[in-house]
């Protein structure tokens, strides 16, 4: 028993209008149980609940036991002065002059059997193959939610970027934008690499791909070896000059390839970072004033030079093949880096109309597909765009992984009918 399942029974299950009980033997009837309040103060504001005679209106406070609203040392904050009512798990003796409500014995116990099944299932998502079972609306309901907290989220962890540099969104852009080149495995790499050399150094030499290529590659630690070949050799002696010329600290932390794909090496996304530099000024402006997903397709539909059309590594020649930036990586950046930080502008400076163009991308984008999307299909749940996705990765990460079912409009909905 917890006092966030208190509080979901309070809210929606046991005490709504209909429900009639008794505190202290005087008959209550609960007209509403208040709002939920996620801030400092009683667990529920605005409740209306009639005892005996007299109608109350005010908060509710929710413990496992009587006894917790001193341990809390809630008689000394004023915030609880207003509290109307004290619902319990169990009532363990008075501590104020306040009704107490004690749920231990008004709860059937197959709702806890229920809902301690939920907590210690081992299946994708607790609710399993019950997830297919909230109704067309409140899915849909629940869908925009999901959507909303996760660009929120991400504005969240934009914003904290943009206030380490002073608000600079071209900056803060880059940042993510080289996070995005490296994937997963190599994303704090890049991120710490576009650090360390700012968008107005890249600039005094973007007609230069060769040192686009050298500052990056060697930044990363991706040129320390002994070469052969006439281009590593250039790209290294390029880097030991602009090195000494820009007082320039290689950043920690080494590359990973083992168990990647090789157009997936760090060597070749390298490249392909430094040709679309090469090829456009202004980035995060270029995105902004993007019509539609089709022109940032256009604008990540980047090849690495000719060197990497033999190379995966430097120094390893091999067959040919053009090292250019895939659909699926390019749709990647778009949703993952490209969105959120268009509807984070758009979330500061209140453009509603740049909000709605980001969230049609979303539904123009074919969807993701990855393990998480897959287990959601076998249970029944298909994806048409991308925006049906991003809500999936939301639930699994923020919810079914953490068990939050009792948040969850599909947990609410599978405990009322088990009940």
């Amino acid at each position: 028993m917890t006092e966030r399942l208190l509080q979901y029974i309070w809210q929606f299950q046991h005490f709504n209008r209909h429900h009639l009980t008794t505190v202290n033997d005087e008959p209550v009837y609960v007209f509403s149980p208040g709002i939920y309040n996620t801030n400092q103060g009683p667990d529920f504001f605005n409740a209306r609940v009639k005892i005996g005679p007299f109608i109350w209106s005010g908060s509710v406070e929710l413990h496992l036991y009587t006894s917790d609203w001193n341990k809390h040392a809630h008689e000394y904050d004023p915030h609880y002065s207003n509290v109307i009512l004290h619902v319990v798990w169990e009532d363990d003796g008075p501590v104020n002059d306040l009704p107490v409500l004690e749920l231990k014995h008004r709860i059937p116990h197959l709702l806890l059997q229920h809902y301690q099944s939920l907590l210690r299932s081992t299946a994708f998502i607790p609710c399993g193959k019950k997830i297919t079972s909230l109704e067309d609306l409140a899915w849909q309901s629940w869908k925009d939610r999901l959507l909303a907290e996760r660009l929120l989220r991400k504005t969240g962890m934009t914003g904290a970027l943009l206030r380490q540099n002073n608000f600079h969104w071209e900056e803060t852009f880059w940042w993510l934008l080289a996070r995005s080149f490296g994937s997963l495995l190599n994303a704090d790499l890049f991120e710490a690499v576009a650090r360390s050399v700012p968008l107005a150094l890249l600039a005094r030499h973007k007609n230069q791909l060769h040192q686009l290529e050298a500052l990056l590659l060697g930044q990363a630690g991706l040129l320390n070896e002994r070469y052969e070949e006439d281009y590593a050799i250039l790209l290294q002696k390029e880097y030991q000059f602009l090195r000494s010329k820009y007082q320039l600290k290689p950043v920690h932390g080494q590359p990973v390839f083992l168990r990647m794909r090789p157009v997936n090496f760090p060597t070749v996304r390298f490249a392909q970072l430094a040709m679309l530099v090469h090829q456009t000024t202004h980035l995060f402006t270029r995105v902004k004033e993007a019509v539609n997903v089709k022109d940032i397709r256009q604008w990540l539909d980047v090849t690495a030079n000719d060197y990497w059309h033999y190379h995966y590594r430097l120094n390893e020649a091999g067959s040919f093949r053009p090292k250019r930036l895939g659909t699926t990586m390019a749709d990647s950046i778009i949703i993952n880096t490209i969105i959120p930080i268009l509807f984070t502008y758009a979330h500061f400076y209140q453009e509603e109309s740049l909000k709605e163009k980001v969230l049609q991308w979303l539904e123009d984008l074919p969807p993701e597909y990855n393990t998480i999307i897959e287990g959601y299909k076998q249970l029944g749940m298909k994806s048409r765009t991308a925006r049906d996705t991003q809500v999936l990765l939301e639930l699994k990460s923020q919810y079914c992984s953490q068990r939050k079912c009792l948040d969850c409009a599909v947990g609410n909905a599978v405990l009322k009918r088990m009940d």
